[in-house]
Parts: C-alpha cells; structure tokens; sequence
C-alpha cells in the first residue's frame, strides 16, 4: 500500500522528539559509566582481566564499559589490526592504559594512546604497586597524561576528569 494520505508527523513536534531523544542519550551516557578504552601490554592480560573482574563487581563504585580488545585479531596485517584498534578507541570516551614495564616498551601501547588523543579521546595511566614503573610509554610523558595508582576512587575520578577535559 502506499499513499500520501495525512497523518504526518509536523516538524516542531518532530524537533521535539529529537530534543527529548538527544537528551534522554546524554542522561543515560552520564548516568551508566563512561566508555573506556584499556591499552595493555599483552604480557599484562592476567592483571587487566582482573581489572575488567572488579569493575564489573556489584559493590564496586568504578563503572564503565569496556572497549579493549578482549581477544588478538587473527591477523600477521598491521595495517588491519589498527583499523579495528581505531574502531574501539572511537566508540570511547577515554583510555586507560595499565602502565607496566611491559607497556613502556610496547610500540603498541604508544600507538593506541597517541591514535586516542589524535581522536580526541582522554588518556590516563593507571599503575599496580606502590609507585608507578620507572620507564613509562614515551606518549604518557610527551601528552602530559595524568597516572594513577590503581584504586576504585582514584580511577573513577581519574576517567570522569579526562572524559571532561578531553
């Protein structure tokens, strides 16, 4: 069937409904957590599968979706791989990069934090321990990045700052 016939919906009620759709999306995007990128070093998947463990605990306060590569592309293509890197990180708000001695001397750590901040994207370090690693990922110290001990609060506030000054 097809037809012209009335019953159209008129352009001020039309605006109306995307103006109660665009801020029903932001009240629900400040309300669930923030979108986080996490860039490791794959020798640290062990500490940040317990990370991604923790911060979907109940009791926890630290909430935010996950966009990190949970498993390898099953590609030898650099090429491609950072395509689909690029994919994860755009769909974020921030990146969280898991500072070890491994992600120092990750040309693949770099990259993930210098494509998230040409994307626009807030970046924070995070480090397990006392004090953070001695030799940190070249992009962290040449970006001015802000590190963190890893802890529920310092991380929260650490995500919600860099999502708001990204």
């Amino acid at each position: 069937m097809g037809g012209s016939g009335g019953g159209g919906i008129s352009s001020s009620h039309l605006k109306q409904l995307e103006a109660k759709a665009k801020k029903s999306l932001q009240d629900a995007a400040s309300s669930e957590g923030r979108h986080v990128f996490i860039s490791f070093a794959h020798e640290d998947l062990n500490d940040v599968n317990l990370l991604r463990g923790q911060a979907k605990n109940d009791k926890s306060d630290l909430v935010f979706d996950d966009y990190s590569v949970k498993t390898p592309f099953d590609s030898k293509n650099a090429d491609y791989i950072r395509q689909k890197i690029r994919e994860k990180i755009k769909r974020t708000s921030v990146t969280v990069v898991y500072l070890t001695k491994d992600s120092a001397s990750s040309s693949w750590v770099n990259w993930e934090i210098k494509e998230s901040i040409k994307q626009g994207k807030g970046v924070v370090g995070m480090y397990k321990g006392d004090n953070p690693p001695s030799k940190l990922p070249p992009a962290i110290i040449e970006n001015g990045c802000k590190i963190v001990k890893w802890s529920h609060d310092a991380l929260t506030r650490a995500i919600e700052h860099a999502s708001k000054n990204r």
